[in-house]
């Protein structure tokens, strides 16, 4: 019996974090729900301006029977369009994965290995159904491995998807990806960097740089002059990142595997035109969600550790200087009440943003939030914040 995917998330979320999305959205709250339990209809690409057209780019993927289409606003940012929802069979075999595993399948990517929470009597060549640990069903496929060969190699393809609930053209095997032409990356990603606006013969420092995709968008604006600098402690995230930097062609960008929470201290020399703060959050804006069982200290730990990335930048961060924080998230622990930490106690003072797609900051908390700009999952398909700051020292430009 064929049924359509159906994700009751209320269910699934905790508590903490329904509070936290009442608090947002109020009488809102359910649509936003619906939305954030099913990917966004359009998925997007950042065109590599420095080897190839958005306007080139269109038309080979159109070439290749892809439906692709350039953003109006972003010039670089291209998308194509999600399909779906599609109906599978719940069949009796289940293969059980990890929430990032869910999710990824939900939007088209088969399983490997890694991901497998349980595959109980799985047979190779096994037509079967794949679930989350809630039980949700996400996808169908074929099993290309069998249950022993999952648990002792632990690697490698071992569900091929054959029925997905959604789907968006795997680009990962095209001339235009392997070529370096095009970064995957959401709209608000890319809003990112164009408000951070960097500009040739800056100095730049991405304080939470992997996977690469901001950083080398912001050596794309910067046609690779001046000093560019990505920090992440995580060595093999880093090697990611390198991995990336080299199939875009961003040549001569600084990378440094180092806690950039004390990047100041280590590097007290180094004063920056601007930095990028993107750091670790609760990614709630992330679509599709299948659940998430944080609490509010959960939460809260986030914010503080997110305090300590902005303390440090706005500390290298020249007088005058512009430092951008952005969350995917919407939660106002790690939004606007972060932005009022860095407005009253890291000498920053937000400002009008020269890119500015998304909905206004909740001025509720304070008037500047009108400076500030959130993505919403019901209105654009995820959940973003982005706040732009000037260093104390130097007259706020208009926009």
């Amino acid at each position: 019996m064929m049924k359509p995917f159906s994700n009751p998330l209320r269910a699934f979320l905790s508590p903490d974090i329904l509070r936290q999305l009442q608090e947002v959205y109020g009488s809102q709250v359910e649509q936003v729900l619906s939305a954030m339990a099913r990917p966004a209809e359009r998925y997007y690409l950042r065109v590599n301006t420095l080897k190839e057209t958005p306007e080139g780019v269109v038309k080979r993927l159109r070439g290749k029977g892809i439906q692709a289409f350039q953003h109006p606003s972003v010039a670089e940012a291209i998308w194509l369009p999600a399909e779906g929802p599609f109906p599978v069979d719940p069949r009796l075999l289940k293969v059980v994965v990890d929430k990032f595993t869910a999710e990824s399948v939900l939007t088209g990517a088969s399983v490997y290995a890694p991901g497998i929470v349980s595959c109980r009597g799985l047979k190779k060549g096994e037509e079967v159904s794949i679930v989350d640990v809630n039980g949700n069903l996400v996808g169908g496929g074929v099993a290309a491995m069998g249950e022993t060969e999952v648990l002792t190699l632990r690697r490698g393809l071992a569900v091929k998807l054959t029925h997905p609930v959604y789907t968006v053209p795997s680009l990962r095997e095209t001339e235009e990806f392997k070529e370096g032409l095009i970064y995957p990356q959401s709209l608000p990603a890319m809003v990112t960097v164009r408000v951070l606006d960097p500009k040739p013969g800056e100095t730049v420092v991405d304080f939470n740089c992997a996977p690469g995709g901001k950083l080398s968008h912001i050596y794309q604006l910067m046609e690779g002059l001046g000093e560019i600098l990505g920090v992440d402690r995580n060595a093999r995230k880093i090697s990611a990142t390198k991995e990336n930097l080299n199939r875009l062609g961003c040549r001569g960008v600084k990378l440094m595997v180092k806690d950039s929470r004390f990047l100041d201290l280590e590097l007290p020399e180094l004063k920056a035109d601007r930095c990028l703060v993107d750091p670790p959050c609760s990614a709630l804006g992330v679509t599709p969600k299948l659940y998430d069982g944080k609490t509010e200290e959960d939460l809260q730990a986030l914010a503080e550790y997110q305090k300590q990335f902005l303390k440090a930048a706005s500390k290298m961060l020249k007088p005058g200087g512009v430092l951008v924080y952005s969350v995917c998230t919407v939660t106002l622990l790690e939004c606007e009440k972060v932005a009022r930490y860095a407005m009253d106690h890291c000498g920053l003072r937000p400002e009008p943003q020269p890119c500015h797609l998304g909905c206004r900051g909740q001025v509720s908390l304070f008037p500047e939030a009108a400076f500030m700009q959130r993505f919403h999952p019901h209105l654009h398909g995820s959940g973003y914040f982005i706040a732009r700051f000037r260093k104390l020292g130097e007259p706020c430009p208009e926009f």
